[in-house]
Formats: C-alpha cells, sequence, structure tokens
C-alpha cells in the first residue's frame, strides 16, 4: 500500500471517480460524504492524506479544514481541497493551513500526482506541495 487517503465529496460519483483513481495507484481510500462524516472518522481511519469538496452540506470543505486543523490529533494532516474552487475558497484555504488544490473537472494524473507529493508530507514535503498548487 501506498498509503490510506480519506476522500470526502458530497457527490458519489466523484467519491467513486477519485476512489477508483488513487487505488489503481495502489492507495488505500476511505471515503465521507461531507465534513462532519469527515470529522466522525478521521480518528478512526487515521489517514496519511485528506481530500476536501469545497461545498458539501452540513459542514464545508474549508470549515472542516479549519477543525481539522484546530485539532492537536489532526493539525499534522497534509490536506488538498479538490473542488470547483474560486479564488476566494483558495485564499480561505491558505488562511487556514490548506497543503494544496485541484480544480474540478481534473485529470485523474493531476489527482494521482497531488497526492503522492503529499503522502509522507510531514514536514518541509508539505510546503514543496503549497508552492507548487495546481490550477483551481
Amino acid at each position: 500500500m501506498s498509503g490510506r487517503v480519506l476522500v470526502v465529496d458530497d457527490n458519489k460519483v466523484i467519491r467513486q471517480l477519485i476512489r477508483v483513481n488513487l487505488e489503481l495507484e495502489g492507495f488505500e481510500v476511505v471515503t465521507a460524504g461531507d465534513g462532519a462524516e469527515c470529522l466522525d472518522v478521521v480518528h478512526q481511519v487515521r489517514p496519511d492524506v485528506v481530500t476536501l469538496d469545497v461545498v458539501m452540506p452540513r459542514l464545508d470543505g474549508l470549515r472542516t479544514a479549519a477543525r481539522l486543523r484546530s485539532d492537536p490529533r489532526t493539525a499534522h494532516l497534509p490536506i488538498a481541497i479538490v473542488s470547483a474552487c474560486s479564488r476566494c475558497d483558495v485564499e480561505g484555504g491558505e488562511r487556514i493551513g490548506v497543503d494544496a488544490f485541484l480544480g474540478k473537472p481534473f485529470e485523474p494524473t493531476e489527482l494521482v500526482r497531488l497526492v503522492r507529493r503529499l503522502m509522507p508530507a510531514r514536514g518541509p514535503r508539505a510546503a514543496d506541495a503549497r508552492a507548487s498548487t495546481p490550477r483551481c
């Protein structure tokens, strides 16, 4: 296994698309339908990377990222926003400490590259991922 990814998106088709592409590359994938579910399962799943959509019911991606950053148990987790995000979303995510952004629609190879780059990102590599943020 290349690592565990928690994929959070309210769109089941997008969750499955991301899951399949990452599993084909050897990642273990766990999914959640929104930010509230993400916060419920993140401590049991203990992912290496979290991908978040921005627009979701109950708890959106940016508020979920902020909650993950404020919890000492998940503050270190690499977080990627995978969403049709606006400049405002990107700026908000950067303030929160999101590590990377990938705009929808995306190429599967871009997604895999982004997750690989963040995977062991405990320290300096997270800053490298942030410096080369993909289009959004």
